[in-house]
C-alpha cells in the first residue's frame, strides 16, 4: 500500500517518541576512548583502588615510622611528593631529597626514576643510622643521600627491615632471622651471616615450608628470642590440579596440590616449639589438624613460657582455644564454642578478606577475648581462661566489630573497627570506636557521617582517619587517640580535575530486600552525558561473597573498575550488596548458607525492579549481569536460573560448581560435601552445568589458561554441558595467565565493551578498538 501524507506523518510522530537506545547506532573510537577514561587498574571493583592523577590531596593511608612520626604521598599537579609528620606537633615536612633519591634508584636500577611521578609500589623504611631502605616492587635498596646519594641493591639474605616482607621472620632482638631451606627451618645470624639448621626432618610434602611462604617461614617468636613457633606442613596423599603453560614446542605443566571438598586427604599442620639454644623440636601434643584459619593464629603470653593457639573442625562449626606450654608442648583446651552454621572469627575489614583474627590471649589476667555472633551481631566477649566461662560481653548491641586495632594492656582498653553501630548511619561505613573490657563504656572516635580508612600509631595514642563517602573526597586529619579531637589536617583532596575530566560520582540508594523489609545498599552509575528522556539498558556487576559483597568500600573512589566506563558507553551500571554478604547480621550472611546456587539473585532482581519503578529511563527488557571469580559463577548462575531476565552475561574465571574448587571454601559456605544412594549431593543447588539446558540469552565464558585459584576446569565442565545441551555460547580461554589476566587485561576488557555494546545495546562497536589503558593489568 502506497504510504499517504497522514502516514508519514504518524511515523514521523511515532519516531520522535521512541527511545533513543532503540535506535541503534555506530560507537566510536572517540567512545571508547571516552569510557576508557574511567577505569583503573582493574576492570574489577574489588581489586582495589589505585592513585589517580587527576586526584590531588588523596591521603587515605599513611606508613608509622615510629610512635610519633608517619609518612605520607601526597600528588597535586606539579607531581608526587613525600612528606613525613609529627604527631605531637602536627608539624609536617619533606620525608627525603626525591631528586636525589630519584637519581639515585634510577643508576642502581637502570631505569630512569621520574621525581616527581614515583612508581606506585614504592616504599621506604628510614633506618637509625640515616640511610633509607627502599622497596620497589619486589627489589629493595640501601641508599645513603647524606652526600651525592648512591644507592646499593639488596642481598637476598639481607635482614628485613620493619613493613618488609620476612619481617615476621626475624627474632624481636633482631639477632636471628628464620628461613626455609630444603624443607627445613635454619637461623642465620644477622651479625655474622652465619646460617645453621634448626630441623633436619623436612621433606617435599611434610617440611616446615609452604608453597606459599616461599624461603620465608610461617613463624612466630617468643617475646624473650629463646623459642619460636612454626608450622610443620603435612600434604601427603592431597592430590593435585594441573595447568598447561603454552610455547613454541612441548608446553610446560604446572602441577600444585589441591583438595576439594569431600576429599579425604587435605593439607594438616603441626605446630612445633623450637628451642633455639638446643635446636631442641617439641610437637605440640595435639592431633595435626586442618589450618583453616590464618597461619599465624598463635599468641604468645609476655613472659614467653605459654602461647595461645585456636584450632577449628573441617565444617567450620567447632572452635578450640588452646593454652600450649613452651617447655613442654602439653596442651589443654580452656574453652570450646560451637556455631549452628559456621563460626565467623574475623571479618574482612578494609576489603581484604585475609584480615587477622580479632581473639587475644591475655595471659597476665588468665582471661581471653573471644569474638562470636551470639546475639546475631559480630560482638566481643570476655572469657576466664581457669574456669572456661564467659565473664560478660564487652561490646553488646546491633552493628559488627569486624577488626580491633589495638589494645592497652594497662588501662585494659581496646579500639576497633566497628560498621552498624551508630543509627541513621550507612551501615557499611566504618567507624572507630573505643571500649574498656571490664565496664564495656565506648566512645565514639570518629563522629562525622562517613566511612572512616584508620591507621593507628604504633602505640595507640595517635591515629590517622581519612573519612569520605562514594561522592565525597576524602579529608585526612590526625586525631587523639583518647577522645578522638583532631590534632591536625592532613590533607584535603582536590577533585577539580577530575571533574573537569567529565567525571560523575556514583549515585548511592537503598531499597529492600527479597523478603520485603531489609534495607539493602548499592550504588547507581550514569553516563555522564545522561538523558533523562533516553532508555537505557542495565548492567548488574555481581560479586556475591560470602566473605565481601559486590562493593569493596562505601568510601571514596575515582573509578570503581569498569562500572563508570561502561555506563559512558550508554548503560546504567548497578551494584548492590544482596543477603548472603558480611557486615549486616550473622541471620544476614547466613540467608543462604548451604544453597550458594542463590547467589544473592533474588536481591539483585529485588533492586533493580525497585530502581526502574522510579526510574523510567532504566529498561528492564535489556538487562546484562557480569563478574569475576565468584561473581562469574554468579553470572553464570543468573543467565540459567532466570534466562528471562538477565539478557547477556560475561563471566570471568568462575567457580560454576564448587565441588571443583578449594575444599576450605566450599566446606564452609556449603557444608561438607554428603552424596547420596541416588549419587544426587547437597552441592548439587549450585551446580551450573546441571542448568544448562536453561541457557537462553548471550553468555561469554573467560579464564585464565594457567588459573591456579580457580581452576579452569570449571570453565571447561561448563563449557561441556552447554555443548551437550547444545547451547550457543561464547568462550575466551586466555593463554599463560592466571586467576587475573595480567597483560591481556586490555584485550580482554575491550572485548567485554564490544559484547555489551553489541548484544545488549544493540549497537556496533569501533573495530579491535586499540586504545585501553597499558596500565589496565587486574
Amino acid at each position: 500500500m502506497k504510504p499517504t501524507r497522514c502516514t508519514a506523518v504518524l511515523l514521523l510522530a511515532l519516531a520522535s517518541v521512541l527511545p533513543l537506545a532503540a535506535q541503534a547506532r555506530q560507537l566510536t573510537a572517540a567512545d571508547y576512548a571516552r569510557a576508557a577514561k574511567f577505569l583503573g587498574r582493574s576492570t574489577d571493583p574489588l581489586v582495589g583502588h589505585n592513585y589517580d592523577p587527576r586526584v590531588y590531596h588523596e591521603v587515605k593511608r599513611v606508613h608509622w615510622l615510629d610512635a610519633t612520626h608517619f609518612w605520607y604521598r601526597d600528588h597535586d599537579a606539579t607531581g608526587d611528593h613525600f612528606f613525613t609528620m609529627d604527631a605531637a606537633t602536627g608539624a609536617a615536612g619533606p620525608a627525603f631529597d626525591q631528586t636525589k633519591l630519584g637519581a639515585a634508584l634510577g643508576k642502581v636500577g637502570g631505569k630512569a626514576i621520574d621525581a616527581q611521578s614515583w612508581p606506585h609500589d614504592f616504599d621506604f623504611h628510614p633506618q637509625p643510622d640515616g640511610k633509607l631502605v627502599v622497596r620497589l616492587g619486589a627489589k629493595q635498596y640501601t641508599c645513603d643521600l647524606s652526600t651525592a646519594g648512591a644507592c646499593t641493591a639488596r642481598k637476598k639474605t639481607a635482614t628485613p627491615v620493619k613493613g618488609t616482607p620476612g619481617f615476621q621472620a626475624l627474632s624481636p632482638n633482631g639477632k636471628l632471622l628464620a628461613f626455609i631451606k630444603d624443607n627445613n627451618l635454619w637461623l642465620r645470624d644477622t651479625a655474622t651471616g652465619k646460617a645453621t639448621p634448626l630441623t633436619t626432618d623436612g621433606s617435599k610434602d611434610d617440611g616446615y615450608g609452604s608453597p606459599d611462604s616461599g624461603p620465608m617461614p610461617l613463624v612466630r617468636w617468643a617475646p624473650d628470642s629463646k623459642r619460636l613457633v612454626a608450622f610443620r606442613q603435612d600434604s601427603r596423599g592431597v592430590e593435585n590440579e594441573y595447568t598447561l603453560e603454552t610455547r613454541i614446542g612441548h608446553p610446560t605443566l604446572h602441577t600444585q596440590q589441591y583438595a576439594l571438598p569431600g576429599d579425604k586427604h587435605v593439607p594438616l599442620a603441626l605446630p612445633v616449639i623450637i628451642d633455639v639454644a638446643t635446636h631442641t623440636a617439641t610437637p605440640l601434643k595435639m592431633a595435626e589438624e586442618q589450618q583453616l584459619g590464618p597461619w599465624m593464629d598463635i599468641q604468645w603470653a609476655p613472659d614467653s613460657k605459654t602461647f595461645a593457639l585456636v584450632s577449628t573442625s573441617r565444617d567450620r562449626r567447632h572452635e578450640w582455644f588452646r593454652i600450649a606450654n613452651a617447655a613442654t608442648g602439653d596442651v589443654r583446651t580452656a574453652f570450646e564454642y560451637t556455631a549452628k552454621d559456621f563460626y565467623q572469627g574475623w571479618y574482612a575489614a578494609n576489603g581484604s578478606e585475609f584480615a587477622r583474627p580479632d581473639w587475644a590471649y591475655l595471659a597476665k589476667a588468665g582471661q581471653a577475648i573471644w569474638p562470636t555472633e551470639q546475639n546475631n551481631w559480630m560482638n566481643l566477649y570476655l572469657y576466664d581462661l581457669a574456669t572456661g566461662k564467659q565473664l560478660h560481653p564487652i561490646t553488646t548491641g546491633p552493628g559488627d566489630v569486624i577488626q580491633v586495632l589495638h589494645r592497652d594492656r594497662q588501662t585494659r582498653t581496646l579500639w576497633y573497627i566497628g560498621v552498624g553501630r551508630t543509627a541513621g548511619v550507612n551501615p557499611y561505613y566504618q567507624q572507630l570506636f573505643k571500649v574498656n573490657l571490664d565496664t564495656g563504656n565506648t566512645t565514639l572516635l570518629t563522629p562525622e557521617d562517613a566511612n572512616h580508612d584508620i591507621t593507628m600509631s604504633k602505640d595507640g595514642k595517635y591515629f590517622v582517619d581519612a573519612y569520605s563517602t562514594p561522592t565525597q573526597p576524602p579529608v585526612t586529619v590526625l586525631r587523639a587517640a583518647s577522645d578522638g579531637r583532631v590534632i591536625a589536617t592532613v590533607a584535603k583532596t582536590d577533585i577539580s580535575p577530575l571533574v573537569a575530566d567529565g567525571w560523575v560520582p556514583p549515585v548511592p540508594f537503598t531499597v529492600k530486600a527479597r523478603d520485603g523489609k531489609t534495607d539493602l545498599y548499592g550504588l547507581l552509575y550514569k553516563p555522564s552525558n545522561f538523558d533523562p528522556h533516553s532508555h537505557y539498558p542495565v548492567i548488574d556487576f555481581i560479586y556475591p561473597g560470602p566473605q565481601i559483597g559486590s562493593i569493596l568500600t562505601f568510601g571514596f573512589r575515582s573509578e570503581r573498575g569498569a562500572s563508570q566506563a561502561l555506563a559512558e558507553l550508554g548503560f546504567i551500571v548497578v551494584t548492590v550488596d544482596g543477603m548472603g554478604t558480611p557486615y549486616r547480621s550473622a541471620s544476614f550472611q547466613r540467608e543462604w548458607y548451604g544453597d550458594m546456587g542463590d547467589d544473592t539473585l533474588p536481591d539483585q532482581i529485588a533492586t533493580l525492579k525497585q530502581l526502574a519503578a522510579r526510574r523510567p529511563w532504566m529498561d528492564l527488557g535489556r538487562v546484562g549481569i557480569w563478574g569475576h571469580s565468584g561473581g562469574g559463577n554468579a553470572t553464570v548462575s543468573a543467565m540459567l536460573h532466570y534466562p528471562d531476565f538477565f539478557k547477556v552475561g560475561w563471566a570471568e574465571s568462575g567457580n560454576y560448581d564448587n565441588r571443583d574448587y578449594s575444599y576450605a571454601w566450599g566446606e564452609k559456605w556449603e557444608g561438607l560435601l554428603v552424596k547420596g544412594k541416588d549419587g544426587k549431593t547437597n552441592y548439587d543447588n549450585q551446580a551450573s552445568e546441571l542448568l544448562a539446558g536453561k541457557l537462553k540469552g548471550h553468555l561469554m565464558l573467560v579464564h585464565g589458561a594457567i588459573d591456579d585459584n580457580v581452576p579452569p576446569a570449571n570453565t571447561y565442565l561448563m563449557v561441556n554441558a552447554l555443548m551437550n545441551a547444545n547451547k550457543d555460547f561464547d568462550l575466551i580461554m586466555v593463554p599463560d595467565e592466571h586467576h587475573h589476566f595480567g597483560t591481556h587485561t586490555p584485550y580482554v576488557t575491550r572485548r567485554m565493551f564490544d559484547y555489551f555494546v553489541t548484544h545488549l545495546a544493540g549497537n556496533t562497536p569501533p573495530h579491535e578498538f586499540a586504545g585501553m589503558p597499558k596500565t589496565l593489568t587486574q
